[in-house]
């Protein structure tokens, strides 16, 4: 079995990822779409700036598909 350690991006997606896990049961939505505090969601913005900083590991620039 081959041994997986997480990267300092990684770790701080999956820390935001229960951050907004947290929030989304504490509003009683299952999706931000839901949450009357989607536009000024400050939980919301930093989990979606660790995904795109574990996609590009911090290195900047644009989405690149």
């Amino acid at each position: 079995m081959e041994e997986f350690s997480l990267d300092e991006w990684q770790i701080a997606l999956e820390t935001k990822k229960r951050e907004l896990e947290v929030c989304q049961a504490e509003q009683r939505v299952k999706s931000c779409l839901s949450c009357p505090k989607l536009n000024n969601c400050e939980v919301r913005d930093a989990y979606v700036h660790a995904v795109y900083s574990s996609m590009n590991k911090g290195a900047g620039g644009g989405f690149e598909f």
